[in-house]
């Protein structure tokens, strides 16, 4: 088908739970283990080994490792499974301890809601990296003590807020937090949860669970990361660093197709035979080209559409025809189940959207106030509307309910080739025909920012994680973009010349590892997402271009393309169910006919 013309919420009062950051057996050890934050200990504390050094003789390392990083990270590791006896022993034996008391202090008084106690231990004689006293924590280079200690004080604030102490949380704010912080948008928000009537109202705005949930847990999580690891292990991290060598594993392994965790006993290599490199079968219902193939959420059904006009649904256990939409006038360029795979959206070259009940095959809504064809939709992730892209200067890009009412028309002048939306909801992209990527804040529905990639684009769609946009342009080259910070992440090259047709690329496999394209020249590319490695060129379709591929979202060792060829192929690790026929390839020494636009 050718196309057409060819970190923390806005507040800042909730952060989020990271790396386990609730009240775990080491939080409960540390505070049960200190009378006062003072316990007993062979760490010296008086400034030179605040940080568990051991006065022992100095050891031979461990493997190229230190001895006492080690040991240290293994007491921690112990008491997060619930080892304590094990990790006493440990600590005993070899004489090094996880934490000095004044940590164990500092802890105790975070969570206890002790304010002026965890100022004084965290500030009192230090300097940014360096611990002038015995009293002081040493902090990471370049921290700013004014963050943290607004921290505190905000934590402070809301818990007088919570208790209902409006007068002391507003001195709070007067003569704690407002001399710390520039932001006044951010003073002026906790100015306005003095007028919440109620704890739940506090709550709610703030995005905050209460003094007796895990916002304590949570501000001790986030002051930690302020502080110098030698002096404050990081929460868990044997857990990490093992999580680490695992993803390592998985980045170096080009076939790694499966969500099971690799084993930490030895090395991890997965084999090329698992990968679906074969195809399985091929399916012929189609009596003219075909533009778009996806599978349904859960994978047990194909959609696939084109320039006969007909919508096909196959049965991915049978692969028989479950349903043919035919009520198209011209053919089909773009297609989308919804969230709970009960309806599709169709758009076809007769300017009309369609909406179908997929079990029955039956007409729900037809929207023909279009004057040029509908180009592409999407669903919201609600599944209560979606969103239509056309090629005119008017009504191309509007949301729409179930019944066909009109929900919001954006009314801009980009004529639209290609739509996507963000899992999470967060994000609408809308790709026109001129090189430009329209981003949306698709909840406010304002644009937040536009991208000219300098090139012509074919299509786009968005990781399940909603971080990562994936553009496929027509010089054959597929870019990765992070949609946060707007730069691109990786690049994908094939040796594809291009050309005037719609190719549409996607993420796919497990955990979305590969990137996965067709192209003019009828291969299909597949590539490893973590290191651009392309790893598979498939001969896909030999009768002209391979126009979509689409990964099974419930069985990674799956996936379909189509073409041209009229043909829609299934796939597969396993032995081809059905022989393809082996005809002599084209010559590509010429154009070829457009496909569709």
């Amino acid at each position: 088908m050718r196309a057409e013309g060819e970190t923390s919420s806005p507040n800042g009062t909730s952060r989020p739970f990271s790396n386990g950051s609730g009240a775990s057996p080491l939080h409960k050890a540390a505070i049960s283990n200190s009378t006062n934050g003072r316990r007993k200990s062979p760490v010296a504390t008086n400034g030179s080994a605040m940080n568990g050094h051991s006065g022992t003789k100095s050891r031979p390392p461990y493997f190229g490792h230190d001895r006492e990083e080690v040991t240290r990270i293994l007491i921690q590791g112990l008491t997060d499974m619930g080892y304590n006896g094990a990790a006493a022993s440990l600590s005993q034996e070899s004489g090094y301890e996880l934490e000095s008391p004044v940590v164990a202090a500092f802890r105790n008084a975070v969570l206890q809601g002790e304010w002026q106690e965890a100022e004084e231990l965290l500030f009192d004689g230090s300097t940014e990296g360096v611990s002038m006293s015995g009293t002081g924590l040493s902090l990471q280079e370049g921290v700013d003590k004014n963050v943290m200690r607004f921290w505190l004080r905000q934590q402070k604030f809301l818990e007088l807020l919570e208790k209902r102490e409006t007068g002391t949380a507003l001195m709070v704010l007067r003569l704690e937090l407002t001399p710390l912080y520039q932001d006044t948008a951010k003073l002026h928000f906790l100015s306005s949860l003095l007028m919440c009537r109620t704890t739940e109202e506090l709550k709610v705005k703030a995005e905050w669970d209460g003094a007796q949930g895990g916002s304590r847990h949570q501000l001790l999580s986030d002051l930690s990361k302020c502080i110098s690891p030698a002096v404050m292990l990081p929460e868990h991290r044997l857990a990490v660093l093992l999580q680490q060598v695992k993803r390592n594993q998985i980045s170096n392994c080009l076939y790694h197709n499966t969500a099971t965790s690799p084993s930490l006993y030895q090395d991890h290599s997965c084999d090329r035979n698992n990968f679906p490199v074969r195809t399985y079968l091929e399916l012929d219902k189609h009596t003219g080209e075909v533009w778009q193939v996806q599978f349904s959420h859960d994978g047990l059904r194909l959609a696939s559409c084109g320039e006969d006009g007909q919508v096909i649904i196959y049965d991915m256990e049978t692969f028989e025809v479950l349903q043919t939409l035919a009520d198209h006038e011209a053919g089909v360029c773009s297609l989308a189940w919804s969230p709970d795979d009960s309806m599709i959206v169709t758009c076809s070259l007769d300017r009309r959207a369609r909406l179908w009940n997929t079990e029955t095959g039956k007409i729900k809504r037809v929207l023909d106030d279009f004057r040029e064809p509908v180009s592409s939709c999407v669903w919201a992730p609600d599944g209560q509307t979606f969103v239509t892209g056309c090629l005119d200067k008017v009504r191309n890009l509007c949301q729409w309910n179930l019944n066909g009412e009109l929900v919001y028309d954006w009314g801009r002048s980009h004529r639209v080739q290609d739509l996507a939306v963000s899992p999470n909801g967060h994000r609408l992209v809308a790709m026109d025909t001129e090189n430009q990527l329209h981003i949306y804040n698709f909840v406010t529905r304002e644009l937040e920012y536009e991208l000219d990639l300098k090139a012509k684009t074919s299509s786009i769609s968005i990781s399940q994680n909603s971080r990562y946009l994936l553009v496929n342009k027509k010089d054959g080259q597929a870019r990765m973009l992070d949609l946060d910070t707007r730069e691109a992440v990786r690049f994908f090259q094939s040796a594809d010349r291009g050309g005037l047709n719609v190719i549409r690329a996607s993420f796919g496999g497990a955990n979305e590892s590969f990137v996965i394209t067709g192209s003019e020249e009828g291969y299909i590319y597949i590539w490893h997402k973590e290191n651009g490695l392309l790893i598979e060129k498939l001969e896909g379709h030999e009768k002209g271009c391979c126009t979509a591929v689409s990964w099974n979202p419930a069985n990674p060792c799956m996936f379909a393309s189509a073409g041209d060829d009229q043909k829609v192929r299934i796939w597969s690790n396993q032995e081809p169910r059905l022989k393809p026929s082996k005809a002599p390839r084209e010559s590509n020494g010429s154009q070829r006919e457009s496909n569709g636009w």
